[in-house]
């Protein structure tokens, strides 16, 4: 879906704020760290939105420094999943890319296997 980052074991956290988006790696990480409480040095991506919600931002770790994504809209605006939580499953992050209002559609339930690490840390 980017070109360079790899879905692989990455959760999505989405600053639910508005943010002003000429802040850059440093004042970004900062903001993951004390804001959303999260390591911003884990792979983990970190998506920020502007007031208009017609810019978006991505702080991601690449192995060797930090890395940023930029998407700017030229028409409409993204549309920020319904929910309270700050991370992302894949399909609300295709969802705020594609400009698709999630809230009318409805996810029917499916089987989702545990955490293995949490179970193998809890036995």
């Amino acid at each position: 879906m980017i070109p360079g980052m790899s879905f692989t074991n990455v959760r999505i956290f989405l600053y639910r704020g508005s943010c002003d988006l000429r802040r850059s790696f440093d004042r970004l990480a900062l903001m993951v760290t004390e804001e959303l409480h999260e390591d911003p040095l884990n792979g983990d991506w970190f998506v920020f939105l502007n007031v208009n919600k017609t810019k978006l931002k991505v702080l991601y770790w690449d192995n060797d420094g930090y890395a940023l994504w930029y998407k700017r809209l030229e028409a409409g605006r993204f549309v920020i999943p319904p929910d309270d939580g700050t991370c992302l499953d894949r399909a609300s992050w295709a969802h705020l890319l594609e400009g698709i209002e999630a809230c009318v559609i409805k996810r029917q339930p499916r089987y989702r296997r545990e955490n293995v690490k949490k179970v193998e840390e809890n036995a």
